[in-house]
């Protein structure tokens, strides 16, 4: 074998480690945020019993951890394009170990808010996750290995809340230890196994100014040729916010629906969204092209949000799931188009505004989609439209298809 194929071979294996590294880090990310997903209230009452200030606290704490991946995403994105990706991202695994620790053992209410920071920080390591597989991508496989994060979230959202509720029952602190060893297991398994990606000549300075969110944001918006898919991004994100915002209520509210039965319905929401990423997406983008599935997915998408609003019954919903399941092919098909707007030493910056961008939505979110449900369910609105929060997701996603039909109509 010449030394030309062994090198071929060298960094064909090297390819394959970073993208199974990157596909057990996100697996394990979201195993640890679903393993304390059921037992999170029950940790809040250690220091208050009465449940509206839980329900209260419960919300503090989604935005904290939101607010803070907004405020981290862009300096790890920076930090990444400077040092490389590898230490940055292993930094973040170790520091999630460390957080959920901490938040297992926190003696006061003040200390867990102090975990829950700790916890958005480390948890912007998504950005370098996502700059890593730019780095790795070719216009041949880049659909398919965002595909593999969304695989990735979805296998971690299939098991976390099931396995957080077995654990819950031993102990409220089962889940958070667990979470703890699946993230120093692999914090290990990259230090022996992770290659850096990001090659020397490609990387760039740290401009402490530029670390500012905003003005990540700012930037990415004014790139010319990502103006538009930046804004399908976020419309798209903001609208997928619906589900982990009101779920749960509208299941129980309109169907009558147990913590059970809600628990494997998410499980099922898991199941099929990953397998569309990870099977769907690597047989039709390249049949399709990224752009053609990039309009198959926006309309599934707003198809499923308007039926989730309209279904009569229970069952159906899981009727939606699976119809709709082309609708997983739209983010990862514009992350590969939106990556190839931009050069090599420009990946951790976009990553991080787009980090950024979903991070506001999910501060914003809650607050619209659980607004319009209380106010479609409550005892003075004669409609008592329960399916509200999903008509006005399947809307912002209807705004979003336009913004593509501009966008294309442009270009």
């Amino acid at each position: 074998m010449s030394p030309n194929q062994e090198n071929g071979l060298d960094e064909n294996r090297s390819r394959k480690n970073i993208v199974y590294f990157i596909f057990s880090t996100i697996v394990l990310d979201m195993l640890g945020i679903g393993l304390i997903i059921p037992v999170l209230p029950d940790v809040i009452r250690r220091f208050v019993t009465e449940q509206d200030s839980v329900n209260q606290l419960f919300g503090y704490f989604v935005a904290t951890y939101a607010l803070m991946q907004f405020l981290a995403a862009p300096v790890l994105g920076g930090l990444s394009d400077h040092f490389g990706r590898r230490p940055i991202l292993l930094g973040s695994l170790f520091g999630a170990s460390i957080d959920y620790i901490f938040m297992a053992f926190a003696s006061s209410l003040p200390l867990l808010f102090v975990g829950r920071v700790i916890s958005g920080l480390t948890g912007a390591s998504m950005t370098v996750a996502n700059s890593y597989m730019a780095d790795i991508s070719t216009d041949k496989n880049r659909a398919a290995n965002f595909g593999m994060i969304g695989a990735a979230f979805g296998i971690g959202f299939i098991g976390g809340p099931l396995i957080g509720g077995v654990l819950g029952h031993i102990s409220s602190t089962a889940p958070f230890i667990a979470a703890a060893v699946l993230n120093c297991i692999n914090f290990l398994f990259g230090i022996f196994i992770l290659p850096e990606s990001l090659l020397e000549k490609h990387r760039r300075k740290i401009e402490f100014r530029k670390l500012n969110p905003f003005l990540s944001i700012s930037r990415t918006l004014k790139t010319p040729a990502l103006f538009y898919f930046v804004g399908i991004y976020t419309l798209l994100f903001m609208a997928g916010n619906v589900h982990p915002s009101v779920w749960t209520l509208y299941t129980e509210y309109k169907f009558g629906w147990t913590s059970v039965q809600v628990g494997i319905s998410l499980s099922f929401v898991g199941l099929v969204y990953g397998f569309s990423q990870a099977v769907l997406s690597k047989k039709l983008v390249p049949r399709w092209g990224e752009q053609r599935a990039l309009k198959i997915g926006i309309l599934f998408t707003g198809l499923a949000f308007l039926l989730y609003a309209l279904v009569p019954v229970g069952w159906m919903m899981y009727a939606v799931m699976a119809l709709t399941s082309l609708s997983a092919l739209a983010i990862p098909c514009l992350q590969a188009i939106m990556t190839k707007q931009v050069d090599p030493d420009r990946q951790g910056e976009l990553q991080g505004g787009l980090v950024s961008l979903s991070s506001l939505t999910s501060i914003v979110a809650p607050v619209l989609y659980t607004s319009s449900f209380s106010w479609a369910t409550g005892a003075g609105n004669l409609f008592g439209f329960a399916g509200l929060p999903y008509l006005i997701a399947a809307i912002i996603v209807f705004m979003s298809w336009i913004l593509l039909l501009i966008q294309l109509r442009a270009s």
